[in-house]
């Protein structure tokens, strides 16, 4: 099973909304690996590690996120593999 790695920066109203909190819960449920936090112009940061089904139902729990947000775009690019053992918040 082929692990992917993906970096998705998160645009919108996201900070202050619960997305980092709510973003562990949705990966912790879709067993994601990765971590993410708020960027200092207002994004939120995410690294996401995880077989394609999981990842693609990720990336859509994404595009909507909490209920607070207003998610205006993603911007997913691929990566190498960091080899996460955990989905962390960070600051």
């Amino acid at each position: 099973m082929q692990i992917l790695h993906r970096e998705i920066l998160v645009t919108g109203r996201v900070q202050g909304v619960y997305f980092r909190a709510s973003t562990k819960s949705a990966a912790d449920r879709l067993q994601i690996k990765g971590a993410v936090k708020n960027t200092p112009d207002g994004h939120v940061w995410i690294a996401a590690e995880a077989p394609a089904a999981a990842m693609e139902a990720f990336i859509e729990w994404c595009k909507q996120g909490p209920p607070a947000a207003k998610v205006t775009g993603l911007d997913i690019k691929e990566g190498e593999l960091q080899h996460y053992t955990s989905f962390e918040i960070l600051r």
